[in-house]
This record gives structure tokens, C-alpha cells and sequence, in this order.
């Protein structure tokens, strides 16, 4: 069974800082590319920051700068670090495994999210 769990969203003022988590398991997190998307009340879901199974990174124009993802194999995790946060940064985040085989198969999976709310 695959899981991602989320955590350490939460209520932030302007300027400050979060760290997300993303813990997997049932999937070879090696080979997954791996992602953060989030989700404001209204709006679409919108990538944040993408990070290769290779180790090639990018990240939405909004967020360039400010945020970094990264991985520790080691613990099947995937982070964010979010620092200078602003208002419009109010979302919630979501964790993202994706894996396409050889085969052109599909790997497609989704934490529950977690709620960051920058509020002054």
C-alpha cells in the first residue's frame, strides 16, 4: 500500500519560515520524481517545486528563491523548505510521487495535504 504523509504546515507570519515533510512508503523512492503542488481556496492546483529522480530541480517563478525541496533517500522523504513567506502563499500543500516506467506505465501518487496559512 503507497503512502505520502505530510506534515509541519501550520499558521505563519510574513517573513517566517516552514519546513514541510513528505514520508513515503510502498513506492521505491529512489526512482520517483517527486513534487509539492498546492491548492488555494478558488484556485487550481498549481506545481511549487519538482525535484527529478536524477536530481534536477525546478520550481514556480512565485517561489524561486524562497523555497527549496529536497530528498533523503535514506527516508523515503521529501522536504520543503519554505523561507520568506507571504501572504499568497496561503495554500494547501501536497506531496507528489510520480514514476513512469519503461513501459510508458504510469505512477501517479498523492498525499492528503497539509494546510500553511501566512497570516500577519
Amino acid at each position: 500500500q503507497v503512502q505520502l504523509v505530510e506534515s509541519g504546515g501550520g499558521l505563519v507570519q510574513p517573513g517566517g519560515s516552514l519546513r514541510l515533510s513528505c514520508v513515503t512508503s510502498g513506492i521505491r523512492f529512489s526512482i520517483y520524481h517527486m513534487g509539492w503542488y498546492r491548492q488555494a481556496p478558488g484556485n487550481q492546483r498549481e506545481l511549487v517545486a519538482r525535484r527529478g529522480s536524477g536530481g534536477i530541480t525546478n520550481y514556480a517563478d512565485s517561489v524561486k528563491g524562497r523555497f527549496t525541496i529536497s530528498k533523503d533517500n535514506a527516508k523515503n522523504t521529501v522536504y520543503l523548505q519554505m523561507n520568506s513567506l507571504k501572504l499568497e502563499d496561503t495554500a494547501v500543500y501536497f506531496c507528489n510521487a510520480y514514476y513512469s516506467s519503461s513501459s510508458s506505465r504510469t505512477y501517479d501518487y498523492w498525499g492528503q495535504g497539509t494546510q500553511v496559512t501566512v497570516s500577519s
